[in-house]
This record gives C-alpha cells, structure tokens and sequence, in this order.
C-alpha cells in the first residue's frame, strides 16, 4: 500500500464543504472540491457533505456530475455522506421532495428532517463502532435518522433508538457532522478506506 496521501474529494455544489476540506486535510488527505465530472475522475474518494438534499441533487444534475457518481459509486469508489450526503447515498426516501434524486450506494431508507427542524438542532455523544477514544459528538443539524437498513449494511451507531451512522462496503453514512467538531476521527477512518481501496493499484 503506498505512503502517498490519498486524494479525496468534497462534492462543493452547496453545504459545508470548506469544514469536509479541513477535516479531511487534518486526518492525512490531500483534499480537493469538486464540481465537475473530470474533476471527479481525479479523486479516489469522495465525501458528499451536508447541506440541503434537494438542492444538492439538482445541481449534481446540473452540473453532469450526477451519472458519473453513480457510476463510480456502484464501480465500488469509497464514499462518506454526512446528513444531507446520508440522504444522497440511500436507496429510498420515504418523504422525497419533487425531483429529487438519490446517488445510492447502501441498502437503506432514510427519512428527511426526522429528528426535527432547524431550531431544533442539538449534539449529543454518540458511541461509533471501530472508532477508538470514546464517543463522538454528534451535532445534529435537520438531521436525517435512517429507518431500515438492507443485510449487507453495518449499522455503526445509534442515538434515540435510530441509526445514525451505516457503512455498506466503500460506502459510509452519519446523520451527524463530525466536521463540525474538531474530532477528525469519522474523517480518518474514511481516509483508512480509500487508502484500502487504492491498495491494489499500488502493489
């Protein structure tokens, strides 16, 4: 496996995208926007951030990102979405706005704003599993739970009683923005993934 840093993307259409490029470049990552479909041929991993779901499909269509993230998604690319970006790599939701789509990638059904609206925002500790040093803090923004998950989905955590972090091969999901926090341990377990995909390359 090479020493080199990974390269990995943000999806920078809307969202919290400069907070991802930090987190990422802390956790040992050469980080880079994206907006466009070359400038996605050119990463080996991808974080697809928060922000507004619907917003943020429409205008991966709009700028010809879209099919090209599919594709890669499904060629088994490694991928993190946080709240919004969980809502992107879900298979189904149950409350979808007019015209939105979803990338795909883990076997799961998502419902939009479950855990309530903006004002009500909050951030709790949240055990994840394969993390070592404790909980995360978990700050939930409009966040999204996840209401059922396919057999091939890990769920790695819970809060309340719903699922709020999911991994599904390449793919991981979190309800929460660790990218908030200045804990860049969730950042650093993806950038473990796209160095692990990219292993084969390298030998």
């Amino acid at each position: 496996m090479t020493d080199e840093a990974p390269v990995i993307g943000v999806l920078a259409l809307q969202g919290d995208v400069r907070e991802h490029l930090t987190a990422l470049a802390a956790a040992g990552a050469a980080a880079r926007p994206v907006r466009r479909p070359e400038e996605l041929a050119a990463v080996d991993g991808l974080v697809l951030p928060g922000g507004e779901s619907t917003t943020i499909s429409k205008l991966a269509v709009l700028f010809g990102v879209m099919e090209p993230l599919r594709a890669r998604v499904r060629a088994g690319m490694p991928v993190y979405g946080t709240c919004a970006g969980l809502i992107m790599l879900a298979e189904k939701i149950l409350d979808p706005r007019a015209g939105q789509e979803t990338v795909g990638g883990i076997d799961m059904i998502v419902r939009r704003n479950a855990f309530g609206r903006q004002n009500e925002s909050f951030e709790a500790a949240v055990e994840v599993k394969g993390l070592d040093g404790g909980p995360v803090e978990g700050v939930f923004i409009r966040a999204p739970w996840v209401e059922s998950v396919g057999a091939g989905v890990e769920v790695l955590a819970e809060y309340d009683g719903h699922v709020v972090a999911v991994r599904q091969g390449n793919a991981l999901a979190t309800s929460f923005h660790p990218e908030l926090t200045g804990d860049h341990r969730v950042h650093a377990l993806f950038a473990d993934m796209v160095r692990t995909s990219r292993a084969p390359e390298s030998l």
